[in-house]
């Protein structure tokens, strides 16, 4: 069963899935020409959303391309590497190499996305270098699917962005925006990554995820004739850069290679981030999250000249946000750009019909499935809560959902389907001088078993209650929404 599924999935792939830049682009025409007859619009009006939208994203489009850029810096310092390798030669059986690729992977990707997914591609290279018994292929996947996690963990762009407060918002809730402004435990509408990431049932899910995917990624392994195996020496990497010696070094040269350089600039921002979080208990968001990379990834290569190589790299992966962000931001626009004759969004439009097909214990397993559905278009986390969170949100609030739920389902769509939507393995292949048609098959099964598990993790945080507002929150979003 696995095989054929894996061979149909891989040859759909193939024949259907263009580049992620294409996807934006269809998009964009399709929000153009639908938003016209929903909200009774010209093409004039579109024209006018889409362009005063198409630089609205740009302080948020720097912090994801640091999370993907310092993530990957990180991840290549020579200490991580050498822990790398050890971790490689513990594995005696295929199925035990597969498990700790899959489990490092997932716990990674939870810290940081960037760096889990650097991290499991060079595990999975080490492992295959050491072992001529385990699927190549199968290792590069089960790196990969330790990516599904992300957007439920520590770089989860949509829940950080929430932790930032009202005027972070990346996407504007609609008519949602005034209850969300005085939203939260403090009435300051910042929702820490207590209710969200670091959440009981969030991290139940996570868990659950780890230990059957890891189980399910052994399983798929193939018999031994049909094993795909690769030349150790065509994964073999050299470190290419030689420091110059002391007594011939140049005074500009000394400074590019002074640790003492590096170490002065990670005490201070060391020291920032103590007094941050110890004396003015500042919530966790993505600035900081990239701060605390950025601090790690100078202080793992010691000298600055080593660090600017790594972000030379690491920079590499992420010119598809640069590139598509500015497009995302200005469907952002067309979705929630008000018709001057009748006062409707698409945005709103959509959202009507959500809640009308919806229950308040369903609503979270419909906006978790349609995230996913639009994942294959706006294949960035940060992008598609621009497109989705001015739909999601007032919907949601209108079930009588909690914010914190509504944006986490809309987070765990976005990484579900990334198992079938290889934009993001992108920097993973590179590593592993594979294609996507070489890894797509082993992760539609990961695609299909993680979005039973996380449906199941949806439908028992409504039948729970957890998910409800309270009373008077209810009541202060309905004002909200009929205001």
């Amino acid at each position: 069963m696995f095989k054929k599924l894996t061979n149909a999935s891989v040859k759909m792939v193939e024949r259907l899935l263009p580049d992620a830049f294409i996807f934006c682009i269809i998009l964009s025409i399709l929000v153009f020409i639908l938003a016209m007859p929903l909200t009774q619009q010209g093409p004039m009006d579109m024209i006018k959303h889409w362009g005063n939208g198409v630089w609205g994203l740009l302080a948020f489009s720097m912090q994801m391309s640091l999370v993907a850029v310092l993530g990957n810096a990180f991840a290549t310092a020579p200490a991580i590497k050498r822990g790398i390798i050890k971790l490689a030669g513990i594995p005696k059986t295929p199925t035990m190499a597969i498990i700790l690729v899959t489990a490092i992977s997932t716990v990674c990707c939870w810290l940081n996305w960037g760096f889990g997914l650097i991290v499991g591609a060079i595990l999975a290279k080490e492992v295959a270098r050491r072992r001529n018994d385990t699927d190549y292929r199968l290792l590069i996947a089960s790196a990969y699917s330790g990516f599904v996690v992300w957007h439920a963990g520590l770089s989860a762009s949509i829940q950080l962005d929430l932790a930032s407060g009202p005027s972070s918002y990346a996407a504007k809730v609609g008519d949602a925006i005034t209850f969300m402004s005085t939203y939260g435990p403090n009435g300051d509408g910042i929702i820490d990554i207590g209710r969200t990431v670091m959440a009981p049932w969030n991290l139940i899910v996570c868990l659950v995820i780890l230990i059957v995917m890891s189980f399910v990624n052994a399983k798929m392994h193939p018999e031994k004739d049909k094993v795909f195996i690769v030349d150790p020496a065509l994964l073999a990497e050299e470190d290419t850069y030689v420091p110059p010696q002391k007594g011939k070094r140049t005074p500009a040269q000394a400074m590019e290679n002074s640790p003492i350089l590096t170490y002065i600039m990670v005490i201070i921002g060391v020291v920032y981030l103590g007094y941050m979080f110890g004396v003015k208990h500042a919530a966790l968001n993505l600035n900081y999250v990239n701060l605390i990379f950025l601090l790690l990834g100078m202080a793992f290569h010691v000298t600055p000249i080593r660090y600017v190589q790594a972000i030379g790299e690491g920079a590499k992966g992420a010119a598809g946000v640069i590139l598509q962000f500015p497009f995302y931001a200005g469907i952002q626009g067309m979705m929630v750009g008000v018709s001057a004759a009748s006062g409707l969004t698409l945005a709103g439009v959509i959202s009507n019909a959500l809640v009308s097909i919806s229950t308040s214990v369903s609503f979270p397993v419909w906006a978790f499935i349609s995230a996913g559905i639009v994942n294959f278009f706006v294949p960035s986390g940060g992008s598609q809560w621009a497109v989705q969170g001015p739909i999601i949100m007032p919907a949601g609030l209108r079930m009588g959902i909690t914010p914190e739920i509504s944006a986490c389902a809309v987070a765990w769509g976005d990484a579900w389907t990334n198992m079938a939507q290889p934009f993001w393995a992108l920097p993973a292949l590179g590593v592993a001088k594979l294609s996507a048609r070489d890894i797509m098959g082993y992760c539609i099964i990961d695609l299909l078993v993680t979005g039973v598990i996380i449906i199941l993790g949806f439908l028992i945080v409504g039948w729970t209650g957890v998910s409800a507002l309270s009373p008077a929150d209810a009541a202060a979003a309905a004002a909200s929404l009929l205001g």
